[in-house]
C-alpha cells in the first residue's frame, strides 16, 4: 500500500465555522476491482460508496465499523462499503445477463427504488443504523441530505470514481451561531464549483489551494488507508452451524464438499465432509438423509 495513493486528509478553517475531508484511494481501488469485471456504471458507483464509507468513517471510533448498503430491484442489486480504522473493502452484486449501459446512474441501474442504509456497528455493543431516502441526486447527493436530517449539520460533498481511482471531498459546517452564515459562505460557495472530474484529477493539495487559496485551512497529516477483508474461516464456520446441518449434509452429499466465497476478497473457504462433521458433531450427511425421511 502507498500511502501517497491511498490517503484520507484532515483539514479545519481557522477563521470560518468549517471542517473537510479529502480521500484518495488508488491501490485500494485496483486491489477490488481486481476481483471482479465490473460494468462501468456499476464500478463508478461502487467507487463513489467506497469513497464515502472512507470519508463518513473518519471520526468513529476504531472498533467501529462504518457500512454503507444499497440495494436495489433493477440490474443492480446490492453495493456494500465498509470502512474500520483505516482499512476498506467493497463489492457490487448485478444481473450479469444483463446489458449496463456505461453511463447508467444510479437510479436507473436500481430500477428506481431501493434502499440506502448506513450501518454503525461497535466491537461490543447493538448496530446503530440509518436510513436514506432513495432519489436521483446520487450517492454524494443523498448523504448530505442525510446529514442535513440526521444531524442538522449542512455537508457538501463530492464523490468520483473511474478505472484509476476512487476519490471523496467532504466540507461540512460547525455547529455554530446562525452569526456565521456569512463566514460559512465564503468557503462553501468554492467548494460548490468542484466537480467529479476535477476531484479525480486533482491531489489534496492542488485541490484546496484551487478551492481555498484565499481563505488557506490548516491541513494535518495525512491518515494512509489500505484494503482489509474481515473474512475467516471461523466467520464461515459461523455461518454454515446457522444454515444448519440438514442443508450442508446435503451439499455435502451432492458435492463432496461445501465452499464460501467472500464477496470482498474472493477467498474461498471450502469444508469437506470431514470439517462438516467436526464442525456439527455429527455425521452430516447421514443426518441429513435422517431428516429428510422423517420430513
Amino acid at each position: 500500500m502507498n500511502a501517497d495513493s491511498d490517503y484520507r486528509s484532515r483539514f479545519l478553517f481557522d477563521e470560518h465555522p468549517a471542517r473537510g475531508l479529502y480521500v484518495r484511494l488508488s491501490e485500494v481501488w485496483q486491489h477490488i476491482l481486481q476481483r471482479k469485471n465490473y460494468p462501468p456504471a456499476i464500478r463508478r458507483a461502487l467507487g463513489e460508496v467506497l469513497a464515502a464509507a472512507a470519508l463518513l468513517s473518519e471520526d468513529l471510533k476504531s472498533d467501529h465499523t462504518l457500512t454503507i448498503q444499497v440495494q436495489g430491484k433493477g440490474v443492480l442489486k446490492m453495493l456494500v462499503a465498509e470502512a474500520v480504522s483505516g482499512t476498506c473493502r467493497a463489492t457490487a452484486r448485478w444481473d450479469e445477463s444483463v446489458a449496463v449501459a456505461d453511463d447508467a446512474d444510479l437510479h436507473q441501474l436500481l430500477g428506481g427504488e431501493g434502499i440506502f442504509a448506513i450501518t454503525v456497528q461497535p466491537r461490543n455493543g447493538e448496530p446503530w443504523q440509518g436510513i436514506v431516502p432513495l432519489h436521483s441526486g446520487g450517492i454524494a447527493a443523498m448523504l448530505a441530505d442525510y446529514m442535513q436530517r440526521s444531524q442538522q449539520i449542512q455537508t457538501h460533498i463530492v464523490l468520483s470514481a473511474d478505472e484509476q481511482q476512487a476519490c471523496g471531498f467532504l466540507l461540512q459546517r460547525l455547529p455554530e451561531s446562525e452569526a456565521d452564515d456569512e463566514a460559512w459562505a465564503q468557503v462553501a460557495l468554492p467548494a460548490q464549483t468542484l466537480s467529479a472530474e476535477e476531484l479525480n484529477r486533482l491531489p489534496a493539495d492542488a485541490l484546496l489551494y484551487r478551492l481555498f487559496h484565499e481563505h488557506p485551512p490548516r491541513v494535518f497529516p495525512a491518515e494512509a488507508l489500505e484494503f482489509a477483508c474481515s473474512c475467516s474461516r471461523g466467520k464461515v464456520a459461523d455461518m454454515l452451524l446457522l444454515l444448519g446441518c440438514k442443508e450442508v449434509g446435503e451439499v455435502v452429499a451432492e458435492e463432496g464438499s461445501i465452499s464460501v466465497d467472500c464477496d470482498f476478497c474472493n477467498e474461498r473457504y471450502t469444508f469437506d465432509e470431514a470439517d462438516a462433521d467436526a464442525l456439527f458433531g455429527t455425521g452430516v450427511v447421514a443426518a441429513a438423509q435422517e431428516m429428510r425421511q422423517a420430513a
